[in-house]
């Protein structure tokens, strides 16, 4: 059994936590049900507490240790936000034609979501738009953004902390690069001992699903979900694995070395579970850490290709069940909608429910679909988030080889 690798371990773990919340569900089973819902708790609040200092720590020895050439940072900076808007502006389509192709929206009653019109209503009134984004960026005080792991403010912060570290001479930037470097390697090591964690956390979260939904739950839904599945694969297809391609990215090679970080993204459905074991795997892929630490937590914020997919699929489904036959030049406004509206929110728990139902607000669409989404949203949930991740790992090694720092001869496979 010491043979097994993590992530062997964790798909042994999903599959016992499939079975646990089959055979135990929580109607039934209420103390097993808590206990496993402690445990994944347990075990998400460990990857949090992570968050802060590993991204802080090595985006500032990115940018500040790696010379005092700024243009650097602002070309990766454009370059990154122009591949983000590309991409995801593809996703937002290939849902649209897919959603309006199989129409999972048509035969759903929505009646009997009534039950859930306050939670909807909730999310609805949770305000957001685009110049609203831009404001949250900037952080009011580091220390607030590092309790609530802004990811987008903390990034903001340590942007500048680190081109004002360039601009200083002599023992104090050594100190300050030192004490950052330090800290990095620490969290490095100490995500190594969460990650021994994980198989526990990943398969109590896979059975708290299980338990409180049944498995039923791909049933009552599986059009909706299926179109979503499909739409993500064709994504996967046709979007990403040509973008490797044209970016002479080993794919194979590329994938050995991010399937834990995804199969966690799948399972926890949290980004934020996650990105750090994502940072260290692209490291010894071999990218550079002024690369990774800069791209993949902004990537979080503006390049969200399984959410925007998602929520082009999740906004036309509620016209459709609805009875509303909206014309394409409505949903082309709601797709741009939701395009801006979507950047720089990925730490909002929930964040897609969230403007999917503000979205709904603004165009007159039944906010009742959001509940009937929410039972299957789980699911959905798990699929667009380990997209998120896998767009985002490439997108960094697509911005390393278009800066020219690629490695000719990446390392073995993890």
């Amino acid at each position: 059994m010491k043979k097994l690798s993590s992530t062997q371990w964790i798909a042994i773990a999903m599959v016992v936590g499939i079975l646990i919340g089959w055979l135990f569900p929580s109607a039934e089973y209420p103390a097993l049900f808590t206990a496993a819902k402690a445990t994944s708790a347990v075990f998400l609040r460990m990857i949090k507490s992570l968050i802060v200092p590993l991204l802080f720590s090595t985006l500032v020895v990115g940018i500040a240790g790696h010379g005092d050439d700024m243009k650097k940072v602002g070309r990766l900076a454009f370059r990154s936000i122009i591949y983000f808007e590309i991409v995801t502006t593809i996703a937002l389509f290939l849902g649209l034609g897919a959603v309006n192709l199989v129409k999972p929206g048509a035969g759903i009653t929505l009646t009997a979501a009534a039950a859930g019109t306050e939670t909807v209503t909730k999310m609805a009134e949770t305000k957001i738009s685009f110049t609203g984004v831009i404001e949250h960026m900037v952080p009011q005080s580091f220390f607030e953004a590092a309790t609530h792991n802004e990811v987008l403010q903390i990034v903001f912060f340590a942007i500048l902390f680190a081109v004002g570290l360039s601009r200083v001479q002599g023992k104090p930037k050594q100190v300050m690069l030192d004490f950052c470097g330090s800290l990095s390697e620490v969290m490095f090591k100490f995500t190594g001992i969460v990650m021994a964690f994980a198989p526990f956390g990943i398969g109590a979260a896979i059975a708290v699903t299980v338990g409180q939904s049944g498995l039923g739950v791909l049933w009552n839904l599986g059009k909706l979900v299926l179109t979503l599945y499909g739409t993500l694969i064709v994504f996967v297809f046709v979007v990403l694995v040509p973008v490797a391609l044209i970016a002479r990215i080993p794919i194979r090679r590329f994938w050995s070395f991010i399937k834990e970080p995804w199969l966690i993204a799948f399972s926890t459905a949290s980004s934020e579970a996650a990105l750090p074991l994502a940072f260290e795997r692209l490291e010894e892929f071999g990218l550079p850490k002024r690369i990774v630490a800069f791209v993949l937590p902004t990537g979080y914020s503006f390049n969200l290709d399984g959410s925007t997919l998602y929520l082009s699929i999740a906004s036309v489904f509620a016209a459709q069940a609805g009875g509303i036959n909206m014309t394409f030049g409505q949903q082309l406004l709601m797709m741009l909608t939701l395009m801006l509206t979507s950047k720089g929110v990925a730490a909002v728990p929930r964040a897609s429910l969230v403007i999917l139902s503000g979205a709904l607000a603004m165009f007159g669409l039944p906010l009742e679909a959001v509940a009937v989404i929410l039972g299957v949203d789980a699911v959905m949930d798990m699929a667009r988030t380990s997209i998120n991740l896998v767009g985002n790992c490439l997108a960094t090694a697509v911005m390393a080889r278009w800066e020219g720092e690629f490695p000719d001869q990446p390392p073995a496979a993890a």
